[in-house]
């Protein structure tokens, strides 16, 4: 359980990932508590995510390339151990909020078992797990860390200011997931794994985001001028283009030889550049947004 192969298999700077999801829901958290703002991060952001991906990893079993992991270690059966520690962690720490945060904490952690173990593998469903992946690490993550940051339970699903920019998260991650795809259909395929982009092929994987892109596009619009935040939609449109700009540079080579391009790192820094773009964005985003819910 603790063999530096293990500890690499958690890949915890790759929750850097899913950071712009929290930032988010911290836009509209009403009241900032700073004891609740560090559990939620700890709990999910150091242990939650970590847990998932050494899970996930030991039932994978990925001898090619992985997110976050170029080269990955042979699993060890210490692994699956030390992800079952993180998960009990994030969930302890969750429960120093309240009881119902620590309760979609576990439901969120069973979820992603599911995806790679191989009594359900919901990895073999293609579409199936392209909606749960989006769903769980967009819209319910947004909505978890909502609950966690003001204190709240799972009444937060059901409130449509929280729900719907939870469920913009999903849309922009249904459009992106399937790029992370691209360079394991080899291994995929050899483990009977039926991966979206497997299913689409590369090509078709790329003609799909770039749909997905442009709906993202049209739904964060639509919700930032649907409440009179023009100044939002011009800094989400500029967060985009070196991402759009990116990803269509990609998608040109691609199309030239895309054995050679649809590769770990080229995924790697699609990841990256997203990732830094929109957490800037969303972190600027937190503080325009918390200033107009003050006055209010």
């Amino acid at each position: 359980m603790f063999s530096l192969s293990s500890w690499k298999h958690l890949r915890i700077p790759f929750s850097f990932y899913l950071l712009p999801i929290f930032i988010f829901a911290l836009a509209f958290t009403p009241n900032h508590h700073a004891e609740r703002m560090l559990l939620v991060f700890l709990s999910l952001h150091l242990f939650l995510y970590p847990s998932s991906n050494g899970y996930n990893s030991y039932f994978d079993k990925d001898e090619g390339s992985i997110g976050g992991l170029k080269n990955p270690p042979k699993v060890k059966k210490g692994l699956y151990y030390l992800s079952l520690v993180f998960f009990l962690v994030a969930i302890i720490l969750a429960a120093l909020i309240n009881i119902y945060f620590a309760g979609m904490v576990v439901i969120y952690g069973l979820v992603s078992m599911a995806y790679s173990h191989p009594a359900i593998r919901l990895k073999k469903m293609p579409y199936v797990s392209w909606i749960v992946a989006g769903f769980f690490q967009g819209c319910f993550t947004f909505c978890m860390a909502y609950a966690g940051l003001s204190d709240f339970g799972f009444e937060v699903l059901l409130m449509p200011h929280v729900f719907i920019p939870g469920l913009l998260t999903s849309v922009m991650l249904w459009g992106s997931y399937p790029l992370t795809q691209v360079y394991q259909h080899e291994e995929d395929a050899k483990r009977g794994d039926q991966t979206l982009s497997l299913k689409l092929g590369i090509k078709g994987t790329f003609l799909f985001s770039s749909i997905w892109f442009l709906f993202t596009g049209l739904a964060f619009a639509w919700f930032f001028l649907d409440r009179n935040q023009d100044w939002a939609f011009y800094g989400f449109l500029a967060a985009l283009l070196p991402v759009v700009l990116y990803f269509y540079t990609w998608f040109w080579f691609v199309k030239k030889d895309e054995n050679k391009y649809a590769n770990y790192s080229w995924a790697m820094w699609m990841n990256r550049i997203s990732a830094i773009a929109l957490n800037i964005f969303f972190f600027w985003y937190f503080l325009e947004n918390t200033q107009i819910l003050q006055v209010i």
